[in-house]
């Protein structure tokens, strides 16, 4: 890689600044060997950069590049059936308990060939690439087998391959309990979870652990074992908590020091004092929320009183939330959940690096992280929340390359 200054923008730097967004009117930022050097007003430029490239961008708004951290993108089959049905008055732990739900889409996934697994997943990847996102987090929990959760994690992690996005890979055996196993969760999780979780670190796949903790997943026992495995092995953890009942999951996820804790909808105001402790990301994914025609909200008020971040992510998946925009999660982050832009957006940059544990590299423009950024056809950050779809991506800066 080489040096170029990219002048002539409007930088959101995510860094300070009383608007939250850390705005540069007329910025300029020097890349260097895919880092970014220096930041700022472009009258403020040190002289040592005179003689390097220079690129204008006509005015752009510039961000970092946007992290999708909670999705479910490999999968087979649909659940478009679910939908209709769901219409019709059935809730999604009816349709669960009656063989739908995340059962229905392992028998479609286990059918699948890697490479089917691999086509059906491209186009949701370029999707979000659309809205400007540069890494995304995948997750297992559609094979349930231990071959078959770990080769979701393989296709999960050829997409990097085929596209330009870096993919972090997530454990989630424990995402549901398969027919072979009604009513034995617990041989569930010591012949698949657990073996399966090994054998997936051994080879390298996996960059975190998760689970459903839930009355129609795992009850915080079976995580807590789940998450003793991944400990021993030196694996951060995360975890689908309170989304439809409060079993103390985000308790749980904070006890062990968890990167997120997502869903929240009925996490009681007074456990957020334990996350705010543990630095757990309240991961929001309104995508759920608005397909599920949920009703109850994460209690944002004690999230934001106790400094917990909070991140925003789309939970694409076919069931709960078939959204392969990050932009449209983030509008319904402010019209569902009444976030602000400001809080849209570092949900999504920002907060989004911490809950991948990636926040050292990711999520600000600032001196030493990657020059992974976001150019966009949009007057102020507060566009990107407010305009509902389109295209307002201008091209991505990776490196010192702007696509």
């Amino acid at each position: 890689m080489g040096k170029r200054v990219f002048t002539n923008c409007l930088a959101a730097t995510m860094v300070g600044g009383d608007d939250g967004y850390g705005l540069i009117v007329d910025a300029a930022i020097a890349v260097s060997d895919g880092r970014i050097g220096w930041v700022g007003a472009h009258a403020d430029l040190p002289e040592d950069y005179a003689d390097w490239p220079h690129q204008g961008l006509d005015g752009a708004l510039v961000t970092p590049a946007l992290i999708d951290c909670h999705t479910h993108l490999v999968f087979g089959g649909d659940r478009s059936q679910e939908f209709a049905l769901r219409l019709n008055g059935a809730s999604y732990e009816e349709i669960a308990r009656a063989g739908g739900g995340i059962r229905s889409t392992v028998g479609a996934t286990r059918a699948a060939s890697d490479g089917e697994l691999l086509t059906a997943a491209l186009p949701r990847v370029d999707d979000l690439l659309a809205d400007g996102v540069a890494v995304i987090e995948v997750k297992s929990g559609y094979g349930l087998t231990v071959a078959d959760e770990m080769r979701m994690l393989r296709v999960a992690r050829q997409i990097e391959q085929h596209r330009p996005v870096r993919v972090r890979t997530t454990w989630l055996a424990a995402h549901a309990i398969p027919e072979e196993f009604e009513g034995e969760a617990d041989r569930y999780i010591d012949e698949v979870a657990i073996p399966g979780l090994e054998q997936a670190a051994d080879e390298g796949l996996v960059d975190a652990v998760d689970g459903f903790c839930e009355g129609i997943g795992f009850t915080p026992a079976q995580i807590r074992r789940v998450f003793e495995k991944a400990k021993a092995l030196g694996l951060p953890v995360k975890l689908h908590a309170e989304q439809l009942s409060d079993l103390k999951g985000a308790v749980l996820a904070a006890e062990y020091g968890a990167l997120s804790a997502d869903h929240l909808e009925y996490l009681d105001p007074q456990d957020v004092p334990a996350m705010a402790a543990s630095g757990t990301v309240a991961v929001m994914l309104p995508g759920a929320f608005y397909a599920l025609r949920e009703t109850k909200m994460p209690p944002f008020d004690a999230l934001s009183e106790h400094g917990v971040p909070m991140a925003v992510a789309t939970d694409c998946n076919p069931g709960s939330s078939p959204l392969p925009s990050l932009r449209l999660a983030m509008n319904m982050a402010c019209t569902l959940f009444r976030m602000t832009p400001q809080e849209a957006l570092t949900g999504t940059t920002l907060n989004a690096a911490k809950a991948l544990g990636l926040g050292d590299e990711y999520g600000t423009i600032e001196t030493g992280k990657r020059a992974e950024l976001a150019v966009w056809n949009a007057p102020h950050p507060n566009y990107l929340s407010y305009w509902i779809g389109g295209q307002l991506l201008r091209g991505r800066i990776s490196g010192d390359t702007f696509v």
